[in-house]
């Protein structure tokens, strides 16, 4: 890493919906630099991978989880100078949007990983700050003209469990009537299954898959 040479790395935003939360992954480190701190899951790219395949890789070493058939997008690079106190290092910053997985197990240069709330985060090694913020607000727009809320659904899921991660994510509560009026006119954006599940009140709800859609139109904007 000497002269004008980068290092590059991966590093990944997961954000899924737990307890009602948007929350995230991370690790706390076992090696320096930063070791005993929290941060994303990462590292660097081996010679023979590309981004992606080094993204996967790194979360199952550091978290024995998979994110194959998830959301996987990249998110931004990051190589501001002192970023990395090892050298000069370049970091492609991954997002994925999942459903609720297991409780990760630490590996490889990580001594814990967990989920936390995002909004309890703060005070992550490198510039991962920055990074989970980047991949916060990436979700939170994409939210309001896409269907990729419903991938932090399980397979089959109700209208009222679908509005509750657009408000885990936006941090606001939404009308359950417009919200239902909304996503229901989006073509192909749920499809009704012949399955209903009890609620506790009322009749039982019905379940939906996700359909074909890919975006909304008009978009459900987070002030709406």
């Amino acid at each position: 890493m000497r002269g004008n040479l980068f290092a590059v790395a991966v590093d990944l935003v997961i954000l899924t919906v737990r307890d009602g939360e948007l929350s995230t992954l991370l690790v706390r480190r076992g090696v320096p630099p930063f070791a005993g701190e929290p941060g994303l899951p990462g590292g660097f790219v081996l010679p023979h991978e590309d981004l992606l395949d080094a993204a996967v890789r790194e979360l199952v070493e550091e978290t024995g989880l998979t994110i194959t058939g998830h959301h996987l997008e990249q998110l931004a690079s990051f190589a501001a100078p002192g970023r990395d106190p090892r050298g000069r290092v370049l970091s492609v910053g991954h997002l994925a949007l999942v459903p609720d997985l297991p409780e990760p197990q630490a590996g490889s240069d990580a001594v814990v990983s967990a989920w936390h709330p995002v909004a309890a985060v703060e005070g992550l090694a490198f510039d991962h700050d920055r990074i989970l913020a980047e991949g916060v607000e990436r979700a939170r727009a994409k939210l309001e003209y896409t269907t990729l809320a419903a991938t932090f659904c399980p397979p089959a899921f109700t209208v009222s469990q679908l509005r509750r991660v657009y408000e885990a994510v936006w941090g606001t509560e939404l009308d359950p009537r417009n919200f239902q009026r909304k996503v229901t006119s989006t073509p192909d954006f749920l499809i009704p299954t012949a399955e209903t599940v009890g609620t506790g009140r009322g009749r039982p709800a019905q379940l939906f898959r996700r359909g074909a859609a890919t975006s909304l139109y008009p978009p459900m904007l987070r002030g709406d």
